[in-house]
């Protein structure tokens, strides 16, 4: 039987208020919301680091940073540092794992298959590099993953370089990983795609990897309550 779960594209959103928005919907399903959700979000410049991560793999100084527009943000998901920003496909699936199999690893694993499948649909061979958790196209990185479980519910997810300026990867050492680059679905395909487009192959991969019966609202067809949702956070 498959698990409903709502779509909500939240359009371009502040790094921070859509972690709050996380942080409250993680609440919502703790207290009895039925239906997981899978959040869609597009970031201004931002770098994250995570749980462990190691400042060392920032590789400029906070005032370079500030020149640049972006932000940093210390967080709670697993890994290390990564890159946000336009052009850029991030989701959060919040999920309760008692329903997709109460093994995080197993989660891991399922979020790399959606992607990998959504690579294959542009015709592109998607890959795991062992001991290391993401997806590579020829060597190169293309998704990142890093999540958090609070009473074994998820929340952050992964990020996939659709149209992404990767020069602002220069900033850092992505995760660590210091003998591979990153790529794009852009530079890979030689022309910029429609986030939308791609949105649609990465719920049509959650329908096949994890089962879920999509709930397509208006928030994701025309994005008409995000104004709503942002003064809602900032309550």
């Amino acid at each position: 039987m498959k698990t409903p779960c709502s779509i909500l594209d939240l359009g371009r959103m502040d790094y921070n208020a859509a972690l709050d928005l996380q942080h409250k919907r993680v609440e919502e399903k703790r207290n009895g919301r039925e239906e997981d959700l899978l959040l869609f979000v597009e970031h201004p410049p931002v770098i994250t680091v995570g749980r462990g991560g190691d400042g060392k793999n920032i590789l400029v100084d906070s005032q370079t940073l500030r020149e640049k527009g972006v932000l940093l943000y210390e967080i709670e998901r697993g890994g290390d540092v990564t890159y946000h920003g336009p052009g850029q496909i991030v989701g959060y699936p919040i999920f309760d794992l008692n329903r997709h199999g109460k093994d995080l690893h197993r989660f891991l694993r399922n979020l790399e298959e959606v992607l990998i499948q959504t690579l294959e649909s542009y015709s592109l061979k998607g890959e795991r590099v062992e001991g290391y958790t993401g997806v590579w196209v020829n060597g190169e990185k293309i998704a990142a993953i890093g999540v958090a479980v609070k009473h074994w519910i998820t929340f952050h997810g992964f990020a996939m370089n659709v149209n992404t300026d990767l020069s602002y990867f220069n900033l850092i050492c992505p995760c660590g990983i210091n003998d591979k680059g990153v790529t794009s679905l852009e530079k890979l395909l030689g022309r910029s795609l429609e986030l939308e487009e791609v949105k649609e192959r990465i719920v049509k991969g959650f329908e096949e990897v994890f089962s879920i019966h999509p709930l397509f609202t208006e928030e994701y067809i025309h994005h008409s309550l995000l104004t709503a949702i942002e003064a809602e956070v900032a309550l």
